[in-house]
């Protein structure tokens, strides 16, 4: 399995409520998306304020490199202005409590 990172930048001013219906919004999207597993949306605390993004767990890379496609990208621009980051890790070990 492959762990996915994406960050990007709010919009100035867009408060983490704004930005969360926005997520609630784009929910149907990945729902049954064929080999994501999980996904969580995430907000900054701390020193990462203004920055959204999420956490998704994939099957495999490719099937995680067939939506992070230039569409995808695009959408993530429109809805918040910014450009998204992606990273991809390994999971060799999972822990479950």
């Amino acid at each position: 399995m492959i762990i996915t990172v994406v960050n990007f930048s709010l919009p100035e001013g867009m408060s983490n409520e704004e930005a969360a219906k926005l997520f609630e919004a784009s929910v149907p999207r990945y729902q049954d998306l064929p080999g994501l597993r999980r996904k969580h949306y995430l907000l900054g605390q701390d020193n990462k304020t203004g920055v959204g993004g999420g956490v998704y767990l994939w099957d495999s890379r490719e099937a995680a490199e067939a939506v992070y496609n230039e569409e995808w990208r695009k959408g993530i621009e429109a809805r918040f202005g910014a450009t998204p980051t992606v990273d991809y890790y390994d999971t060799p070990v999972t822990v479950e409590n």
